[in-house]
């Protein structure tokens, strides 16, 4: 976090934390909601407030470092002494592959940071891969899905990918990746309704939860 933003906390630190003006997509792009609309109610099967795109180079910069999480695992950007808080409309971070390929595969988030250590695998029933980070919990991008599946193999050597399209059981299937994540996880089987509770964040943050 920037060092004038944890100065602006520490000077004012009674501002009021505001909800609905920002969110994250699945895409990994920060979205302003500049009526609040963020987290307005939706009928069944309707889709969220889209907001507005932001594409000032220095805005993005200045979100992706000053992003943090709170204690019930809603996410927020620090904005000087006041809490944004976030819609994530995937999970708290997306996860791309960048050019790396193969043993090499390196990931990124979506704010840039390279992840080093990935801690589990979680396999939704609609065909998400998620990943638990150093970061935080992340979503691999859609189109970074099929790369990833390829660079994760079973003990025996065939790559999850072409199992997945033999249909054959991934669930707590011992899985190794890219040379840079050492060792074996299982692949967590998880209904996508249960994502947020099984990895430990919140997609539609709240007052009511802020002790």
């Amino acid at each position: 976090m920037d060092q004038n933003v944890i100065a602006a906390m520490a000077k004012w630190p009674d501002v009021p934390d505001v909800f609905g003006w920002l969110s994250l997509t699945e895409r990994g792009e920060w979205r302003l909601h500049p009526t609040g609309d963020a987290l307005a109610p939706v009928a069944d099967n309707a889709a969220p407030a889209r907001g507005e795109s932001i594409s000032s180079p220095a805005i993005l910069d200045f979100i992706g470092r000053n992003y943090a999480c709170d204690h019930q695992g809603q996410w927020y950007f620090q904005n000087g002494p006041q809490r944004v808080y976030v819609r994530l409309d995937a999970a708290p971070f997306i996860v791309h592959t960048g050019q790396s390929e193969g043993a090499d595969m390196l990931l990124r988030t979506h704010n840039g940071l390279p992840v080093s250590k990935i801690d589990g695998w979680w396999l939704t029933d609609e065909g998400r891969l998620f990943a638990a980070t150093e970061h935080g919990p992340g979503l691999v991008a859609g189109r970074d899905l099929a790369t990833v599946l390829q660079g994760m193999h079973s003990i025996e050597g065939e790559s999850l990918l072409d199992l997945l399209e033999r249909e054959a059981e991934a669930c707590g299937m011992p899985v190794t990746f890219a040379a840079a994540y050492a060792g074996t996880l299982p692949i967590n089987c998880c209904p996508s309704a249960a994502v947020e509770q099984a990895m430990g964040f919140v997609r539609h943050p709240a007052l009511s939860r802020i002790a």
